[in-house]
């Protein structure tokens, strides 16, 4: 992380006009720390220190920045600063920013490529959305398998501007077909008069351009490797994914689920740069369909008011035990939408977890039945305090169950009907626990107190 004071100087040097300092403080720093503090500075300060920066250093640290703060920043350049950055941008990095654009935008931005970036800029935007091909770069250095040792190393280093990484040597046939990945260690430590063939031991790991994003998160994660080729279904190769894109990746699915599971759309821009206008469409959806939800709740409540006049002690566990639900939900959502999400577990492991989720529930109503049931013996006096406690007891055991059983199970049928475990959001699993939980405890204190049946 770059330094807060750092930060601060070359902030106070941009509004001091101290032009001369600014270039040389800019000079030792970082094109990360630069990134930083002009996401901190107001639009025009940061149009200023980009246009202060040497030429060579603009796109490097233009790539840094949210791409929010990327379309603020090219808008005021001019086509010709503009036409500079978008061809100097990585591939992948380029089509981040494009892919961002409202459609009107695209089209102005499309036409200030050359032919060859234009070209592959297409190419990448018309995969899927969130599929690894609008992830990959298509800058990468291969070698044959005929190759000796001295000549893919020469090769190497006459083609190595044109990769973005050489951690991994890739070797493709004449027509392109990935063969292998060989750590580039092994190249050097090899015979100079070795031919690559023998460096291979035809195991690699590479993944399609029409996979889901996550899954090349995944893959990285499990192989431990911080290169993944790229190919077309028939193996040919068409570009690497790198760790620091999959980082980058991993950190907007986590948010992404994390927005969904607080109940908000997900963000697909910072809550710094969101406007008013947009947070509010992203959450008047759910907050809407929770008060459809608590209404039930409400209507729930109304079904019973005779029960609740007879023995009016029933309200004081009311909220006791509709939050242990959505509690024992929303815990049980929150373990299963991240062990989906990781990979950690599949939809076939759902029996086996259901049980495991149902001897935990157990375990946990009954501690916390128990607990509650100690406070209804008091609660009760002397006339009413066992019934009430085994009321309130078994009320308890049985809620925290339910929740518990909602909140591991419909991750998995959301994901069987292709829909993202993250929709079982806890607002919703809560209110529906909720519902669900005033209908149990009342209807097991009608039971054991012999109370007025429910109005209907």
């Amino acid at each position: 992380m770059a330094e807060k004071g750092s930060i601060i100087e070359l902030l106070a040097l941009v509004n001091l006009e101290r032009d001369h300092d600014l270039a040389e403080k800019l000079e030792e720093m970082a094109v990360q720390d630069i990134a930083e503090a002009m996401s901190q500075a107001e639009l025009p300060d940061r149009t200023k220190i980009l246009r202060s920066l040497p030429e060579e250093r603009r796109t490097d640290t233009f790539s840094y920045l949210s791409h929010g703060q990327q379309r603020e920043i090219i808008g005021e350049l001019s086509p010709a600063e503009s036409r500079r950055i978008l061809h100097e941008l990585v591939p992948d990095d380029r089509t981040g920013f494009l892919e961002s654009l409202d459609p009107e935008d695209l089209e102005g931005y499309l036409k200030l490529l050359g032919p060859d970036d234009l070209k592959q800029s297409l190419k990448l935007l018309g995969y899927p959305d969130e599929s690894v091909g609008r992830l990959m770069t298509t800058h990468f250095v291969s070698v044959r398998p005929n190759w000796t040792v001295a000549r893919a190393l020469d090769h190497i280093r006459h083609e190595a501007h044109r990769g973005e990484t050489i951690n991994f040597v890739f070797v493709t046939d004449e027509r392109g077909k990935l063969l292998d990945a060989i750590r580039l260690k092994d190249f050097i430590l090899a015979r100079q008069d070795a031919r690559v063939e023998k460096l291979m031991d035809d195991d690699v790991i590479s993944i399609q351009a029409a996979a889901d994003r996550e899954e090349a998160v995944q893959t990285i994660q499990h192989y431990d490797i911080n290169t993944l080729p790229v190919t077309d279904r028939n193996g040919m190769m068409l570009g690497i994914v790198t760790v620091d894109d999959i980082m980058d990746v991993a950190e907007q699915e986590f948010t992404e689920d994390f927005h969904k599971l607080g109940g908000t759309g997900s963000l697909t821009i910072s809550v710094r740069e969101a406007s008013p206008g947009f947070l509010y469409r992203k959450r008047i959806g759910w907050l809407m369909i929770l008060v459809v939800v608590n209404l039930v709740s409400g209507l729930a409540i109304a079904l019973f008011e005779d029960a609740i006049e007879a023995v009016i002690a029933l309200v004081f566990f009311l909220p006791l035990i509709i939050a242990s639900s959505g509690n024992a939900g929303s815990q049980s959502a929150t373990l299963m939408v991240r062990a989906l999400a990781t990979g950690d577990v599949e939809a076939s492991d759902w029996f086996k977890l259901w049980g495991k989720e149902l001897s935990v529930a157990l375990l946990l109503g009954v501690t916390m039945g128990i607990a509650v049931s100690l406070v209804g013996i008091w609660r009760g006096g002397p006339e009413l305090g066992m019934e009430l406690a085994m009321v309130v007891g078994l009320a308890m055991l049985a809620v925290v169950v339910m929740g518990a059983m909602l909140g591991m199970l419909l991750p998995f049928i959301l994901q069987r009907l292709n829909m993202d475990p993250a929709t079982a959001s806890t607002p919703l699993i809560t209110s529906v626990a909720d519902v669900l939980g005033i209908l149990i405890y009342f209807s097991i204190a009608s039971a054991i107190l012999t109370l007025p049946s429910p109005v209907t």
